[in-house]
């Protein structure tokens, strides 16, 4: 027997001697217009427990108007009639990078619906060089590389490609006491490891002595190594631009699907606004050494058309002479 139930984080507030209100799963307060329908009768209904045969349990008998009230419930999306999927359900998620984090990252990625599977740098090659007629795949696809190091020059040069070919691209590294979360990219002009670089290299007096730490030229690596709660913070920093993906590409589809109108806020299941920096123009520096972070917004960097070739030294000269007075 379906029934409806309260949306996961919402509730019901019974005030004595008041009409119940409704708690939102953003945290707001609402005063339930119940009409001819008690409290009681409405909490029992969309809280009531279960019996051991999965019948309701001390269910309140559904009346025309006790109805109208769930329905209204639902519209507005505070009761669901069947258990919310997890976020990143339907999702894959390849994963590769030092196991200090990519541990941390499958576990987390995992208990929030996805399908972790391991991966190799040759294999992110293979998948970005794939054809582009191919779409984005059914279900959606995201890599995430994960290093405690910096990025060895190069190395993500091929996996920037990844958006072009409609799969999410999510990274992170570490340079000395701090972690780099860069911009979830998820479509063709989002931010790139490349961009990231560049907007660094511009926003520091010692772009020079940045871009040699970058090649390599520096004292040996004295940590401090993620610990297991770094790691787990930036893991679950990495998962929820992961969500942040899916639920994009839920809303996205509900919206080009034709009966997706009347749905529209619903489609997604979230009803939320967002809160700081869009995931697609946000870079985070976690601090490994108190594990605080902070949000910077990053921009893409557009192409520059390549300056003309210089004109042969005779053309320069003729034409110089051609535009003298006498």
């Amino acid at each position: 027997m379906t029934r409806s139930r309260l949306a996961p984080g919402t509730g019901i507030v019974t005030v004595p001697g008041a009409a119940p209100v409704l708690r939102t799963s953003g945290g707001e307060f609402l005063r339930i217009d119940t009409g001819g329908v008690t409290g009681e009768a409405l909490v029992r209904r969309l809280a009531g427990g279960e019996a051991p045969d999965g019948e309701p349990s001390g269910g309140e008998p559904l009346t025309a108007e006790l109805g109208r009230l769930v329905q209204a419930f639902e519209d507005g999306g505070h009761a669901v009639s069947v258990p919310p999927r997890a976020p990143l359900a339907g999702r894959t998620v390849h994963v590769l990078g030092d196991p200090v984090l990519t541990g941390s990252v499958t576990r987390c990625a995992g208990a929030e619906g996805a399908e972790v599977r391991r991966i190799t740098p040759d294999q992110v090659a293979e998948l970005a060089r794939a054809a582009s007629d191919r779409g984005r795949p059914e279900g959606g696809v995201a890599v995430m590389w994960c290093l405690d190091s910096p990025v060895p020059e190069g190395l993500w040069d091929m996996a920037d490609r990844l958006p072009d070919r409609g799969i999410a691209w999510l990274r992170c590294h570490r340079e000395g006491s701090h972690s780099w979360i860069e911009p979830l990219a998820t479509t063709p002009g989002d931010v790139t490891s490349r961009h990231v670089r560049l907007r660094r290299l511009a926003a520091t007096p010692a772009h020079r002595e940045l871009a040699a730490y970058w090649a390599g030229h520096r004292t040996p690596d004295t940590g401090p190594h993620p610990t297991e709660a770094s790691a787990a913070l930036i893991a679950a920093l990495l998962t929820a631009d992961l969500i942040a993906w899916a639920e994009a590409e839920a809303e996205a589809g509900a919206e080009a699907g034709a009966e997706a109108g009347a749905a529209g806020a619903g489609a997604g299941g979230t009803g939320r606004q967002p809160f700081g920096l869009p995931a697609r123009r946000r870079l985070r520096r976690i601090d490994l050494r108190d594990l605080t972070f902070t949000e910077h917004p990053v921009l893409p960097v557009p192409d520059v058309a390549p300056l003309p070739a210089p004109a042969p030294v005779g053309t320069r000269a003729r034409a110089g002479a051609a535009g003298a007075r006498p």
